[in-house]
């Protein structure tokens, strides 16, 4: 394989290498472009979330044209990562290539190893939990969750990690039980107490939210989205109803938009399928 620097930006034929030679060249202190020579991890570090999410919202609307170009956003990242890392003496974008490459081999024994593929998808996602857990060695049960993941994210991690150790309820009854707790101390909070422990219990109500869509076996991140899509859906019908008589939000009131809010929600239910 031709090194980077022997790449021409321009050749269209050289995949990863013609990549690897322009975020070179963006970066190159004589010639390179000085927004790319200012940035550091840490400023890239917001760039590179934003484009995984971009990533996932491409996915959620099945806009596969767009899909392409947003995996090419996301590979740019570690690409920039990489390039940030070889000019301080970290390590390159070929020893990231490498460790994910044999990390993969590592984790799936039985695709490149002896190991039995007559097993679950859950089987299999408990081996891969192993195998995680026995790379962390001696760290402690929640060490490695990421603080910067989305927090319903990291709360799923979390309370799963946890889990595996047995610190965990055995069903959905006492989740709701503390659900039910929690909502009462939220209005405790609201009531008599600070802002600050008004916070704090939003957090414990938000936490065992994310542990009851756990229980259930719900993706409290993708639940939360579709709602947020449905919200949205709605909320835009009842600006087209306003609009059709000359009006925004603004010149209406809660009543109007309350009963559009229903009227959207109608909308919204299936047909009752004919026999």
């Amino acid at each position: 394989m031709p090194h980077p620097s022997d790449i021409s930006p321009a050749d269209a034929r050289s995949g990863i290498d013609r990549l690897l030679a322009i975020m070179a060249a963006l970066r190159d202190p004589v010639t390179g472009c000085p927004w790319d020579l200012e940035q550091t991890f840490a400023s890239i570090a917001p760039h590179t979330l934003e484009e995984a999410h971009e990533v996932a919202d491409a996915i959620d609307r099945a806009d596969w044209p767009g899909l392409k170009g947003e995996l090419g956003d996301l590979l740019f990242q570690a690409v920039y990562h990489a390039q940030m890392a070889a000019e301080a003496g970290h390590f390159t974008f070929a020893d990231v290539v490498t460790t994910i490459c044999d990390k993969m081999i590592a984790r799936h024994p039985h695709v490149f190893g002896t190991a039995s593929r007559d097993k679950t998808a859950d089987q299999q996602t408990r081996d891969w939990e192993a195998a995680k857990a026995a790379e962390r060695g001696d760290a402690r049960t929640l060490d490695g969750v990421a603080r910067s993941l989305p927090a319903l994210t990291r709360a799923l991690k979390l309370q799963n990690r946890a889990a595996r150790v047995g610190f965990d309820w055995p069903s959905t009854t006492q989740v709701l039980d503390k659900l039910v707790e929690e909502a009462r101390e939220v209005v405790e909070a609201r009531d008599s107490l600070s802002h600050d422990h008004l916070t704090e219990e939003i957090g414990d109500l938000l936490f065992v939210m994310a542990n009851l869509a756990r229980h259930l076996k719900v993706d409290p991140e993708a639940a939360l989205r579709g709602a947020n899509a449905k919200f949205t859906r709605r909320f835009a019908r009842i600006e087209d109803w306003l609009a059709e008589s000359g009006r925004k939000p603004a010149d209406s009131d809660l009543e109007e938009m309350d009963s559009l809010w229903n009227r959207a929600k109608a909308e919204d239910k299936p047909s009752p399928t004919r026999t």
